[in-house]
Order: structure tokens, then C-alpha cells, then sequence
């Protein structure tokens, strides 16, 4: 695989913070452009982020003396230095949006974190081992964009990551309704306990927005592409319930599902077992080698004991019973910050990089 330049836009933030880690030493991808807002302009990296870099291991070396760049005003000096760029910024939806077209219309690809475009009919929102066939929009987006290669691939929501993988799979099934409660860390918030005292010993049963997500965001997911947009699908219907819990990193979903046609226990645990996607096909660098993870015992999955499996890009899955209201009911776990957000990003941009977006 040739290598390829990239940029980190937003690169200050918890989740630039994470893709600054992951892409400090990647085989394909080599950081020649960060940038943030103005106030983090024209500073170091390490100078940028001081007090606030918030990950257990140190600011990349080949990273920490590297200038960073004004997001907006110095778009075409990052764009000349890279061929695609990483985006996770802290603005506005509509501002986000705009931001990331103008990118794209200057011809640089735009892999995001950010959910601004995720209902954008044109804009793919990809979990890579799932739905890697909505790629397949990309050059109807440069059409309605008038672009040659610049376009915007999103990944979806962190929480989704937890459940949807383990259910995606049970469609063969005809997954008909799930009822989902998210138990999701700090870091979703871009916090840690030291700027959130109040989060310690407590939980709130309110994330703003995050519970339309986890119900809208499926659906896209399961969609088709008609007509140069994707559609989402009419089912499964989901409802969600998502709590902020007293955890550093790590989401939990308790999943709740009801089939057309209802398997047994061990046909769900066969599909699981052997599901694999795209990316563990293609042997993409960041491809976790199991993406489902099905533990026997009682009291697993635990999000301390499993976020980290695979380096944070594997699914845990445990507790799978069947249910007086629902046809079955199972825990899963992921890890927010790196297969919900940063790994998930760079997973995606592997795998446009292997089917040759980056290149056209």
C-alpha cells in the first residue's frame, strides 16, 4: 500500500488527541498538517494543548513540535501539504458542515468524526466491517459538489458502535425491534474526572441528543442507495435510553431484540463467532482479526476488563439470554474514543485508501 499524507483537523481536542496516537507510527498514513482554531495557531502541538492533553500515553515526538495551522483561514496551505484529512472539531453543526464541503470542494477528501453531515442523503456514515457498500455514493456526492476526488465519508455515532455490530449480523434473521440503554463513559463528553468532579460517584440519565442518534442513525446504516442518496430503512425500529456513567473510556449497551423469524441461541452464537467484515478480508492495519467477541461468562463483559481488546477495535459481546418481552437480550461493549471515534475514523480511511477513493 503507498503512503499517504493526511491532516488532523481539530487536532487539540480529546478525539484529535486520540487520532494524533493512532496515526504517529501508521503504516500508510503520515501526518504532515495539523490544525485547530485560531487561538491554537501558529503554536507547537505541545504548546497548543498544554495542561489539556488528556491521553494516558505522551504527545507523539514526530508530532509535538509540528505548528499548528488556522483550520479556516489556512485551508489552502493544509490541503497543498496532505491528500486527505481526519476531522473532529468543536463548532457548530452548520458551521461544522460548511467547514468540511469546503474542504472537500478544494479537492481533500474529508474523513469525519464529526455528526454534522451524518444525514446528508449523498454522505456514506459507515461502520467499515457492516456497511462498507455505501461507499458506493461517493461519486454522487462529487457530482452534486462538483469535485474531482473531494468528498466527506462519516463514521456513525460512538454509541452505535457497541450494539449495531453485534446486531447487523442477526438480520438474516429479520431483525424486527430493539430496545437499547447506553451506559457511556466521560470521554464521550471530552472529559476526564479531573475537569468533571461532578461526574464522579454519580450518573445522569440525560446525553443531549445522543438517544435520536442511537434510533435515527441504524437506519441510515441499514439503508440502500437509490438514486445517487441513501435511503435509510423503515426497520428495524429502535428506542433508546442513554445514561453518563462514573467511567474514564468504554460504552455499554444493554440490547433488547425481537426477531421475525426466531433463532436458537446457538445459531446467534454461530453467526457471531464467525462474523467477519471487509476490513478483517482485507487485512486493513487497524482490523481488529475477531470484531465480535462473545464471552461465556456471567459477569462479562466488563467495560474495564474489555475496551481495550484488539486495541479498543473489537465488540464485546456477553449475557445473551432469552427475554419475557423480547425474543432474546445481551450486553455489549466498545471502546468510545478509538473504534467509536478516532479508530473508527482511521478503520474508514483504510478502507477508502484500499478501494482506491483516496487516489482517484
Amino acid at each position: 500500500m503507498k503512503k499517504y499524507n493526511v491532516g488532523i483537523i481539530g487536532a487539540t481536542g480529546m478525539v484529535g488527541q486520540r487520532f494524533s496516537l493512532l496515526l504517529a507510527d501508521h503504516p500508510w498514513f503520515n501526518v504532515t498538517a495539523l490544525a485547530a482554531s485560531s487561538s491554537s495557531a501558529g503554536k507547537t502541538y505541545k504548546e497548543a494543548i498544554g495542561s489539556r492533553w488528556a491521553m494516558k500515553q505522551d504527545i507523539p515526538v514526530n508530532l509535538s513540535d509540528m505548528t499548528v495551522l488556522d483550520a479556516e483561514k489556512d485551508i489552502d496551505e493544509i490541503v497543498s501539504k496532505v491528500d486527505f484529512v481526519f476531522c473532529a472539531v468543536n463548532m457548530k453543526k452548520d458551521e461544522i458542515k460548511a467547514l468540511e464541503e469546503l474542504y472537500a470542494k478544494h479537492e481533500c477528501p474529508v474523513v469525519s468524526n464529526n455528526s454534522a453531515h451524518r444525514f446528508t442523503p449523498d454522505v456514506p456514515m459507515i461502520i467499515p466491517e457492516i456497511n462498507p457498500q455505501h461507499t458506493d455514493v461517493i461519486e454522487f456526492q462529487k457530482k452534486r459538489l462538483g469535485t474531482k476526488r473531494g468528498f466527506i465519508a462519516v463514521k456513525s455515532n460512538c454509541s452505535l458502535q457497541s450494539y449495531v455490530p453485534a446486531l447487523y449480523p442477526l438480520d438474516k434473521f429479520g431483525v424486527e425491534k430493539c430496545l437499547v440503554c447506553t451506559y457511556q463513559a466521560i470521554s464521550g463528553a471530552g472529559k476526564t474526572f479531573e475537569r468533571w468532579p461532578e461526574m464522579i460517584d454519580n450518573v445522569i440519565p440525560y446525553i443531549g441528543g445522543e438517544e435520536e442518534k442511537s434510533e435515527k442513525e441504524p437506519l441510515k446504516i441499514w439503508g440502500e442507495i437509490e438514486n445517487g442518496e441513501i435511503v435509510p430503512a423503515n426497520s428495524p425500529k429502535f428506542t433508546a435510553q442513554c445514561l453518563r456513567v462514573p467511567v474514564s473510556d468504554g460504552h455499554m449497551a444493554a440490547v433488547y431484540v425481537t426477531f421475525k423469524n426466531k433463532p436458537t441461541k446457538e445459531e446467534i452464537l454461530e453467526v457471531w463467532n464467525n462474523f467477519a467484515g471487509e476490513p478483517q478480508k482485507l487485512d486493513l492495519p487497524h482490523a481488529p482479526k475477531q470484531f465480535l467477541k462473545y464471552y461465556t461468562e456471567d459477569d462479562m463483559p466488563q467495560t474495564k476488563l474489555c475496551r481495550d481488546l484488539e486495541g479498543g477495535m473489537a465488540v464485546s459481546v456477553g449475557r445473551l439470554r432469552e427475554d419475557t418481552q423480547y425474543d432474546y437480550k445481551f450486553v455489549c461493549v466498545s471502546h468510545n474514543t478509538l473504534r467509536g471515534a478516532a479508530g473508527g475514523a482511521v478503520l474508514l480511511a483504510e478502507l477508502l485508501c484500499a478501494k482506491g477513493f483516496m487516489d482517484k
